[in-house]
């Protein structure tokens, strides 16, 4: 089971490849940006974003 996102920190994250707003999957621990089409992992509560990954 993981953490929960903080929902002040999601009002503020933005995809590091197109600068736009990121949504919360939280069943699947995903952020996920609907502009690019990326999308990045929760892992512990703590969103990975890097492109890369």
């Amino acid at each position: 089971m993981s953490r929960p996102l903080d929902p002040a920190l999601l009002k503020i994250l933005a995809c590091p490849a197109c600068k736009m707003p990121l949504a919360f999957d939280e069943p699947a621990s995903r952020l996920s940006c609907s502009a690019c089409g990326r999308s990045y992992d929760v892992r512990d509560g703590i969103p990975i974003l890097l492109v890369q990954e």
